[in-house]
């Protein structure tokens, strides 16, 4: 049955070939169409297109509409962004593998980093030690002024008054390096955890599936267009 209707003559001239032949297609109410020409009935669905021996030529996809079109747009971005996403963590995998090829290094580097941190928060503790030492003599001087400290010259009082905001400054910085520490174990403990799962790919062994014990190897691959003819079995001897 020819199709009926009549196509915007720009579409179908854009996807009628050189040779004619006949194009073939289900509607939406489930009937076959065929034609000479492409079915304006199935623009939004799949359409053959068959030589004059009954063969496929092409297949030609639905024309879609303007919301369907942004629809697939977004689909497509939103795989290409996960190909994306998935290459830069394959990329992150094989840097961290080059930089830490075995845990030794890296407990070795957390090692130092936890050194270096410790090296700073000494330097404050001592810092701390001799603002107590400053302190005890600015309190010695205080004590002539006890009984009215409002009399203590205003050069001692701006001492103490700098000597207590110095030790709470280095107070603070220790308790930084404190969490600092804890970053710094936490970030090596969530390294060493995906370290251990990469090293484990790297050492298994990749055998051949025909030597893992009760796997069958693939069968061949057949060329595309070949005949696969299977052979018929024995006939059971008496």
């Amino acid at each position: 049955m020819l199709a009926s209707g009549c196509a915007p003559w720009a579409w179908a001239q854009a996807l009628a070939p050189n040779v004619a032949g006949i194009y073939s297609c289900i509607d939406a109410q489930g009937r076959r169409l065929t034609a000479d020409r492409p079915i304006p009935q199935c623009i939004d669905r799949e359409q053959r297109e068959l030589s004059p021996l009954g063969t496929v030529r092409r297949v030609i996809g639905p024309t879609l509409t303007e919301y369907e079109r942004t629809a697939l747009e977004a689909q497509r971005r939103k795989e290409q962004e996960e190909r994306a996403q998935q290459a830069e963590e394959r990329r992150r995998e094989r840097a961290l593998l080059a930089r830490y090829p075995s845990q030794a290094t890296h407990d070795a580097e957390r090692t130092e980093a936890i050194v270096q941190l410790d090296l700073v928060s000494v330097a404050a503790s001592k810092r701390i030690q001799d603002l107590q030492e400053q302190r005890k003599a600015l309190d010695l001087e205080m004590e002539f002024y006890r009984r009215d400290p409002i009399k203590a010259p205003m050069s001692l009082r701006r001492m103490l008054a700098e000597n207590e905001a110095s030790m709470l400054e280095q107070q603070r910085f220790i308790a930084n390096q404190d969490r600092e520490k804890r970053r710094v174990h936490q970030r090596f403990d969530l390294e060493l955890a995906q370290l251990r799962q990469l090293w484990a790919t790297q050492r298994a062994p990749l055998l051949p599936p025909s030597t893992q014990a009760g796997v069958l190897p693939l069968a061949p691959t057949v060329p595309a267009g070949a005949v696969y003819m299977t052979p018929r079995p024995l006939a059971t001897l008496p």
